[in-house]
């Protein structure tokens, strides 16, 4: 039998609300993660590990750094017919931008007639992980069903988060009901505790995903959403399956790291993300080469710690120091530092996350904080040492005590 004709749909047209500031001048699948990535790398490296190498990105909301990540950066060998290419929403069926994932779907149509697959891989393109999705196909064929979503085992006390999945009683990779964010969530069977929740990836047979996306686009009541939608309607017909995010076996995973997953929907969830990468046995692994995560930084020089005098010694401790980083007798300690970013003598960066292109001046002391791209830190100034302080001067902090300085401004004594 011959493998099917795959094409992946990524939804990246969001406009994420909760990551303000980080998202007042982007999309946000282009906030930067680790140093050197963008949040859309890991969806976008985990299908092209996956095998699957034509690849639409459907886009929207202030989506010019995102489109511009993903023609520089994300180029495949069009000999052979493989791309990855950005679909701005285009107002091809009447008047209205995306009203929701599926009614993205549903304007987009003609990428399929393009294309001709047999199914359709659908991801987001703002979570933390590594997922096959070939292993996911290839239950979703053996099972016969028209739809599978995935799901990521999340403890109970978060049901009301998440669209929650509870497994057929006959049938564990069948769904027997799809709710959505439950207030009395039943625990697994195997493991009381936890939920099943859906990681919004989904695999579906092409004539199926027409078919539902165009009668939803007729509904006037519809949300308009994949989730809350359309699986509804597979569940309702009996013939949504279902791929438990458990027994996904990626190359080069380890214990401390299969079936991670984060969303990074708030920004509180993304600072804690950025801190799984840093530590000695980081529970996500950015070196596993077996399952590589791409991305496009290219001829920067390396990173230079300069100064070894016992007054100032330019070092990094439990951190992540990306290349072009100058550290001039400075210190870093369990942070993440992104490229061009330079840290002067006798400053201190602590238990934060730096854009591009940030300099912090001599003296100046940087404390669980996170700085957009080109920020100044003026010499002997401080950032996320006084949350008052912070918030008089424009600054936003979050609830859990991060503080975020938006995009190019200077941070004054």
């Amino acid at each position: 039998m011959a493998a099917p004709r795959v094409l992946a749909i990524v939804l990246a047209g969001g406009e994420g609300k909760r990551l303000m500031p980080l998202t007042a001048d982007r999309a946000k699948p282009a906030v930067p993660f680790g140093g050197i990535y963008r949040l859309i790398d890991f969806a976008l490296s985990n299908i092209v590990n996956s095998g699957y190498l034509r690849v639409v990105v459907l886009t929207q909301y202030k989506s010019h750094s995102l489109d511009r990540h993903i023609s520089t950066t994300w180029r495949m060998s069009t000999l052979l017919g493989n791309y990855v290419t950005p679909v701005p929403a285009q107002q091809r069926v009447g008047k209205n931008w995306f009203l929701g994932s599926a009614d993205a779907i549903y304007q987009s149509l003609n990428l399929l007639d393009d294309e001709r697959p047999d199914i359709v891989v659908i991801v987001g393109a703002d979570n933390i992980y590594r997922m096959d999705f070939s292993q996911m196909v290839d239950q979703h064929v053996e099972s016969g069903f028209p739809l599978t979503v995935a799901g990521i085992r999340q403890p109970i006390s978060l049901a009301d988060q998440f669209g929650v999945i509870e497994a057929d009683a006959d049938n564990p990779r069948k769904i027997g009901r799809f709710l959505e964010k439950p207030k009395d969530a039943v625990g697994l069977a195997d493991s009381p505790d936890e939920v099943l929740a859906s990681m919004g990836n989904y695999v579906i047979d092409a004539d199926a995903l027409v078919e539902a996306v165009t009668q939803d686009a007729k509904d006037e009541s519809s949300a308009h959403d994949m989730g809350g939608s359309i699986v509804p309607r597979f569940v309702d017909d009996g013939s949504a399956g279902l791929y438990d995010f458990t027994f996904n076996d990626v190359p080069g995973s380890t214990d401390r790291d299969r079936s991670y997953w984060r969303d990074v929907g708030t920004v509180d969830a993304y600072f804690d993300a950025n801190q799984d990468l840093i530590s000695v046995y980081p529970v996500f692994n950015l070196y596993n080469d077996a399952w590589p995560l791409y991305t496009g930084y290219t001829g920067l020089p390396p990173a230079k710690f300069v100064y070894a005098h016992r007054e100032r010694l330019g070092h990094a401790m439990d951190s992540l120091v990306s290349p072009g980083v100058i550290v001039s007798g400075g210190e870093i300690v369990d942070s993440v530092v992104s490229p061009g970013t330079r840290i002067n003598s006798w400053s201190s960066v602590r238990d934060s996350v730096l854009f591009d292109g940030v300099d912090i001046g001599r003296n100046a002391v940087v404390s669980r904080a996170i700085l957009d791209k080109n920020v100044h830190v003026e010499a002997g100034a401080r950032v996320g040492v006084d949350e008052d302080q912070d918030r008089a001067r424009g600054f936003t902090v979050t609830p859990g005590g991060i503080t975020v300085v938006p995009k190019g401004w200077t941070v004054t004594r």
